[in-house]
Parts: structure tokens; sequence; C-alpha cells
């Protein structure tokens, strides 16, 4: 059921699934921060982020269960695409790269994420108002935002150069 893609390219449900996640996650990110900052609506700022954080975490999981376990690996994927051995060694030498550049960011991304979540659930409370840890929040929600961002601009770069180029 889940073994072809949506989008159009020779890919599974879930890495077109995870794609689309990548340029959703950005604008909500935004709207978030546009709450918290120009609205001042701090509930709606943490209940964003958490279902945001609930949502990406279920869907990368079920993406690496996906890809490394149902299917093998990205590179079994890319070979769906029927191309010559000589020119699949060539793509994926040339895939790999940018791999493991989205990488950098895919794997920080989480740690940068639960850190800023877990200390404003236990510093800001049920009913989170600006304090002493406002400094710190912003400072680790800033470099998650921008952890983040990196994470789906390399993500569909990689996407592009495996599966669309």
């Amino acid at each position: 059921m889940f073994e072809k893609g949506f989008l159009g390219y020779p890919t599974t449900f879930m890495l077109d699934f995870v794609v689309c996640a990548l340029v959703l996650v950005v604008p909500l990110i935004l709207l978030s921060l546009w709450l918290v900052k120009f609205r001042r609506q701090y509930l709606a700022h943490k209940r964003l982020q958490i279902v945001l954080g609930v949502v990406l975490l279920a869907a990368v999981t079920a993406f690496e269960v996906d890809v490394q376990l149902v299917h093998g690996g990205w590179e079994k994927i890319v070979a769906k695409q029927n191309l010559e051995p000589a020119a699949l060694a060539a793509k994926i030498a040339a895939v790999r790269p940018w791999l493991l550049v989205h990488l950098v960011f895919a794997i920080t991304t989480p740690f940068l994420w639960v850190a800023t979540t877990v200390l404003a659930l236990k510093r800001f409370g049920a009913n989170p108002v600006p304090g002493a840890h406002s400094k710190l929040h912003s400072t680790l929600g800033w470099a998650s935002t921008v952890d983040i961002t990196l994470t789906s601009v390399t993500g569909l770069l990689f996407y592009y150069v495996a599966f669309m180029k």
C-alpha cells in the first residue's frame, strides 16, 4: 500500500510524506513565532510547538522505519530508477554528500527542539508568560528554528538530487 510515492517520482509514500512535511514545517514555525512575538499568545505558541514536535517525531520515526527497515535504505529506493549499474553507482556517490550535509542538521534538530521544549515546560509551567527563562528560551528557540529550517532545505535538496534529477 505504501510502496510508491505520490509526488510522481520513484520514491516511497513516507519519503513523499516527509518532503511535504518539510515544506510545511517552516511556515508553521514562523506562524508560531508570530503568535508569540507579535500577538503575545504564549499558550498558542506552546501548543503549536508541542503539536509540531510530536507530529514531526512520529513522521520521522515512521519515515526511518520505512526507509531503513522496509526498503533497506535510500540507495535501494534510488535503484528503483532502473539506471545502469555504473550510472547508479555514480548517482549514489553524487547524492551521498547531500545526505551527509542534511544529516548534520537532521540529527541536531531533535536535540535542540527537545531541550528547548523540556526546559520551557519546566520553567514556564502550564500558563506560559515571559520570565527569567525567556532569554535562554529565545536563544534556544532561534537555534532550533535555524536548525529545522536548514534540515528542511537540505532535506528538500537531497530529495531533488536523489529522486527528481
